[in-house]
């Protein structure tokens, strides 16, 4: 199954795939140029070096013979054209978000619910961040009460685990109930 793994830049896509892929991971990253310093706003992110320009993959198998296919997305409005492509046919998106940037997320959920996609929100909590509750946190980012909302640590294999899972349910949650035998005519 694909899943997207979306946010903006810098928010820690990379980091969570790398930290639950089973495979070496692809990723296209690139060390960030004096050219790209203009366009690509590095405030808050005072150890950031590098940055996707095409695509991150990684593997997860699930219990049951499930397999997870992880793409991860470029965060920058640039790379939208790319995140379409990469959105084709998956099952969901795991939307990371930085409590010191917020508002920079609602360009990317914005996209992915253009896609029609069922996603969960995953607070990725850098040790510099300012801490909130998941309730504070639901109310800045004005998401449905049905999307799913986590705190993690991409860093962090449970949690970034558990993200991945909140993701996994929400998607199941939506989906249309199959039949039942008892109302199935012959």
């Amino acid at each position: 199954m694909k899943v997207l793994i979306a946010g903006p830049f810098g928010v820690g896509k990379t980091t969570l795939i790398r930290t639950l892929s089973e495979i070496p991971t692809l990723h296209t990253e690139e060390a960030m140029t004096e050219t790209g310093a203009p366009v690509d706003d590095t405030a808050g992110l005072p150890e950031k070096t590098t940055t996707t320009v095409a695509v991150d993959f990684g593997r997860l198998t699930l219990p049951g013979q499930v397999v997870l296919y992880m793409f991860g997305t470029p965060g920058q409005r640039r790379f939208f054209p790319l995140w379409q492509d990469i959105a084709r046919g998956a099952l969901g998106a795991l939307v990371l978000a930085d409590t010191r940037r917020l508002s920079d997320s609602f360009e990317i959920m914005d996209m992915v619910e253009e896609q029609g996609l069922p996603y969960a929100v995953a607070v990725n909590c850098f040790p510099d961040a300012p801490a909130h509750s998941v309730e504070v946190l639901r109310t800045h980012l004005d998401l449905h009460p049905d999307t799913p909302l986590v705190l993690c640590d991409a860093r962090e294999r449970r949690a970034s685990l558990d993200a991945l899972i909140a993701l996994a349910e929400h998607v199941l949650d939506g989906l249309p109930a199959a039949p039942t035998a008892a109302l199935e005519q012959p």
